[in-house]
């Protein structure tokens, strides 16, 4: 492809089908979840898989890196709801499912994270952070938090629920069972 090219409608789509058909049996985990089934399931070939991700680390950036901009544009349309608090905790629990997929991940992708990756992550854990932040400081502001708590406390206490948990079925309910219990006590007395 020549530089400046935009690639085709149909490279296009076949790249979102295979980001979706690997969050999906990926992220499940298990003896099933394997590159062949990910093209399978995006109804491709495996050298199409292979163009677009040529290694496991690739496909696995991509799965993460569109799983973070959408809690990014969660936390943009939470702004607008009256209820500040409970735009935290809408936020915080679709991030557990973020949680989910990427535990799932990374249990059946085996690759050593590069460098050029751990910027990516740094990046993207900075702009989750301003995000959530952003929802926290208007939650504050409507006196529906209390003052002293950070985004880094917010995000600190969702890792530590969720890794907390074997992934084993029924974890993803008991972490927002807990996680609720937290953010209710957030609320300002």
């Amino acid at each position: 492809m020549g530089v400046g090219r935009k690639p085709r409608a149909d490279a296009v789509q076949n790249r979102e089908r295979l980001i979706e058909a690997a969050k999906e049996i990926l992220g499940q985990g298990g003896p099933s979840a394997s590159l062949e089934a990910v093209a399978r399931q995006a109804g491709v070939g495996t050298g199409t898989l292979y163009r677009h991700f040529p290694t496991r680390e690739d496909l696995f950036q991509a799965v993460y890196h569109r799983e973070v901009e959408q809690m990014l544009t969660l936390a943009a349309d939470l702004e607008s709801r009256n209820d500040k608090l409970e735009a935290v905790r809408s936020w915080l629990h679709a991030y557990v499912g973020l949680v989910a997929t990427k535990r799932g991940l990374l249990g059946t992708l085996a690759f050593t994270v590069s460098d050029s990756s751990k910027t990516m992550y740094e990046q993207l854990s900075v702009k989750t952070t301003e995000a959530v932040g952003s929802l926290l400081q208007a939650a504050i502001s409507a006196g529906e938090v209390r003052g002293d708590v950070t985004a880094d406390d917010l995000l600190k206490t969702l890792f530590a629920l969720c890794y907390a948990r074997e992934p084993a079925p029924g974890w993803e309910s008991d972490v927002l069972r807990l996680l609720d219990i937290f953010i209710d006590g957030l609320r300002v007395q």
